[in-house]
């Protein structure tokens, strides 16, 4: 990967998760770690996911500076950068406050396999961020958060939103919206009654291996790449 290709894929990558229903105004944001491991590549602060081109990235490094790009860099930009340096191997991580994490984070109760983005956790419920519901705004915070979410595809932050990250940009998106999606179908079955079928940990984990190997994680990121051009909503 190069400068430029990280540029590309932070845009996208915004746009994409946008089109997945993750936008909030001008909130959220998607980094993707430069390829010269100078820090990140950003969106600026007061732009919403959908409207990012090229022109609105900054790169901040991981002293939190402003290398490249105008402006200063988002308050909780620590989210990315804390992340990304306890993993090494990580490409991208997200920040959103998708409506249904933020739900169901709000209930307190495991996340069941109820369907096969449930079963991106392997049966085991998704980590909490439970430090602060208010802004990761220092690199004490953004540690904390890189421990709670450690090897996991992604995690609630009750009373905020998520964040996830990937071993590519693809697989931190599509982590992001699974996760939202998974939330959305458990708040569903409990408002309609008691969850009484779902997955157990056996069948949660060969699911995960079945449904969300690399190819089928590619295949929904390209699937939100044709709906950022088509102008769609999903």
């Amino acid at each position: 990967m190069t400068p430029d290709e990280a540029q590309q894929l932070a845009v996208q990558a915004s746009n994409a998760l946008a089109a997945a229903g993750h936008q909030d105004m001008i909130w959220g944001h998607v980094a993707v770690r430069d390829p010269n491991n100078r820090g990140i590549w950003i969106k600026s602060p007061g732009w919403g996911l959908e409207e990012v081109d090229p022109t609105l990235l900054q790169l901040v490094s991981f002293d939190a500076e402003v290398l490249t790009g105008t402006g200063k860099p988002h308050k909780e930009c620590h989210i990315h950068l804390e992340v990304l340096r306890a993993r090494p191997d990580l490409v991208c991580s997200v920040h959103t406050h998708a409506r249904n994490a933020v739900a169901f984070a709000a209930l307190d109760v495991p996340l069941l396999a109820l369907s096969h983005e449930g079963a991106l956790f392997g049966g085991d419920d998704v980590p909490r961020f439970r430090e602060t519901g208010a802004l990761v705004s220092t690199p004490a915070l953004g540690k904390s958060l890189a421990e709670a979410l450690g090897d996991a595809p992604a995690a609630l932050m009750p009373k905020h939103g998520m964040v996830a990250a990937g071993r590519s940009v693809a697989a931190a998106v599509m982590h992001a919206v699974l996760l939202d999606r998974a939330c959305q179908t458990q708040l569903a079955a409990m408002a309609a009654g008691p969850v009484t079928i779902h997955s157990d940990r056996a069948e949660a984990r060969a699911k995960r291996s079945e449904c969300w190997p690399d190819a089928q994680i590619e295949a929904g990121w390209q699937y939100l790449l044709r709906s950022t051009t088509a102008g769609l909503a999903l």
